[in-house]
């Protein structure tokens, strides 16, 4: 099954604009928006570096880290943001900003699956291992270096335990 095309502008724009709903008023605090605004000028950075591995690889974990970030973050403080304002003026608007919240929370993991497949396009392949490198090197003879240099060994990769 073929993936649906999604520019990464944006992926990044949509973020942008809930992150600044969620932050309308004050009822998160200001890590809140001061991570999801870093993770976002990381995605800039993927998109002015269009062939950069490292880019849409660090936006992609970032956003990882921003969903553990916003649920706990959200546990920790709507329930008095929401009794705090259940009587005042800023209701409806307590209600708005916390929906949009919400609604980049639930996005983040889809954003996070297609910033996967972005990821794989540039080429980069993530593999946990820990283990001893199983590449080893054997010596091959060889008459010279790329200067000219009479050189009598030379290293390269072989399948050798």
């Amino acid at each position: 099954m073929e993936l649906p095309a999604v520019n990464l502008k944006a992926i990044v724009f949509t973020h942008w604009l809930l992150t600044v709903f969620a932050c309308m008023i004050d009822w998160l605090p200001k890590a809140y928006g001061l991570a999801n605004i870093t993770i976002l000028a990381m995605g800039v950075w993927a998109i002015a570096q269009r062939d950069s591995i490292d880019a849409i690889f660090m936006f992609l974990i970032g956003l990882l880290l921003t969903i553990l970030t916003d649920i706990l973050l959200f546990a920790l403080y709507f329930t008095e943001a929401e009794k705090a304002s259940e009587s005042g003026p800023l209701r409806d608007l307590f209600r708005f900003s916390s929906g949009m919240g919400i609604f980049s929370l639930l996005l983040k993991p889809l954003s996070c699956f297609f910033m996967y497949h972005m990821y794989r396009e540039r080429g980069g392949e993530y593999f946990v291992n820990l283990g001893r490198s199983q590449m080893t090197f054997r010596l091959v003879p060889f008459e010279e270096d790329h200067l000219g240099v009479p050189n009598k060994l030379k290293l390269l990769p072989s399948d050798l335990t």
